[in-house]
């Protein structure tokens, strides 16, 4: 799963990185000599400057928590305020007005709702966000390493940042299976650290990914999933009963060949991708580092939820030769850090099966 420069990722860590040059020069009579700082002083320095970094992280985290709130009347009623919020935050996630979808896309939404397997992960999140000195070392090291790597392959590195789209209950009443089902083969598309793999896995015999970065895919082979090249999938020599596709179209430089060779690739009648994308729809590719437009540019209509939904559905999966089963709505959470508990975006969630009319 892929996340983008106006999403999850983008909020991590904006803390730059210092750089300290020791060199001094000392004039003689007649030319220049390179005196490097005594070892000592270098160490002072280093200390001084990496005490400054935490002091400041800690500042920072006590503007964004209430967690260090001293007075105990003061932190209960500052804990029933944030309750309160988060539990309407949380409703929010679900809305939808069925009234404002497409008269073809109304049918077949899927009311979601917060479910056990969501909290969960809540909170597993708000937990691991309180571990102080585990979320000062993640921010050092993001820090140090971020001119050097990906984000995703950091994440990969210190074993942060998992994602989560739907719960078991929720992918099985998408599908509409029951949890005893099982089909031959499951591919999941860029599937990151495997957890939402996970989660789609238990009802496959074989369990198929794809990821570019490198950390990520250890976690994969960790987790005994059958890893594929990026360009091999496509010519495997067998179909899918199930692609997986998780925010993943708005970070490809091709997304509709992309839909093309799922359709390809799935088995004839019975096979179905799903597919989830961030809304507001805002394609962006990585090269090099720097984030621009994809080669093959959708362009999504309309301004809310509902009428982006409607017109990927009547337009887009249309083009590529797909017909809506059944889409919902759900929330796209990241696990947090030492300045939020968690983070989310609005995720549209679709089944999709090949049209019978169109040979795309």
């Amino acid at each position: 799963m892929v996340t983008g420069p106006s999403g999850l990722q983008a909020k991590l860590y904006g803390i730059s990185e210092q750089q300290w040059a020791p060199e001094t020069w000392h004039s003689g009579p007649s030319l220049a000599l390179l005196n490097p700082p005594h070892p000592q002083l270098r160490t002072l320095v280093f200390g001084a400057w990496l005490l400054g970094y935490v002091a400041f992280l800690l500042a920072i985290r006590r503007m964004w928590t209430g967690k260090y709130v001293r007075s105990p009347l003061v932190r209960s009623l500052f804990m029933n305020m944030v309750s309160e919020n988060d539990a309407a935050e949380t409703q929010e996630w679900y809305q939808c007005g069925p009234e404002l979808l497409g008269e073809s896309v109304r049918p077949v939404f899927v009311q979601s709702h917060l479910d056990s397997g969501t909290k969960a992960f809540l909170k597993r999140s708000v937990e691991k966000s309180g571990w102080l000195f585990t979320q000062l070392y993640h921010s050092f090291a993001s820090t140090v390493l971020s001119p050097l790597v990906s984000r995703t392959s950091i994440n990969g590195f210190l074993g942060r940042g998992s994602m989560f789209v739907f719960s078991e209950e929720q992918f099985q009443r998408l599908l509409g299976i029951s949890p005893d089902w099982r089909a031959d083969r499951l591919l999941d598309l860029g599937a990151g650290d495997g957890g939402v793999t996970e989660v789609m896995g238990a009802h496959f015999r074989d369990v198929y990914a794809t990821e570019v970065s490198l950390p990520m895919r250890w976690h994969l082979q960790r987790r005994n999933y059958k890893l594929l090249g990026i360009d091999e999938w496509q010519q495997a020599g067998f179909q899918y009963d199930v692609v997986s596709c998780l925010n993943l179209l708005d970070r490809c430089d091709d997304p509709l060949h992309l839909l093309r060779d799922i359709r390809q690739s799935l088995v004839p009648n019975t096979g179905r991708l799903i597919l989830a994308a961030v809304l507001p729809f805002q394609p962006y590719v990585e090269v090099g580092g720097r984030w621009q437009r994809p080669k093959e540019h959708i362009k999504v209509k309309g301004k809310t939820w509902e009428e982006q939904v409607t017109n990927l559905s009547n337009e887009v999966f249309q083009r590529a030769g797909f017909e809506v089963q059944a889409v919902t709505r759900l929330p796209y959470l990241c696990e947090g850090d030492m300045y939020n508990d968690y983070y989310v975006l609005d995720d549209a969630v679709f089944v999709l099966k090949a049209s019978e009319d169109n040979s795309a």
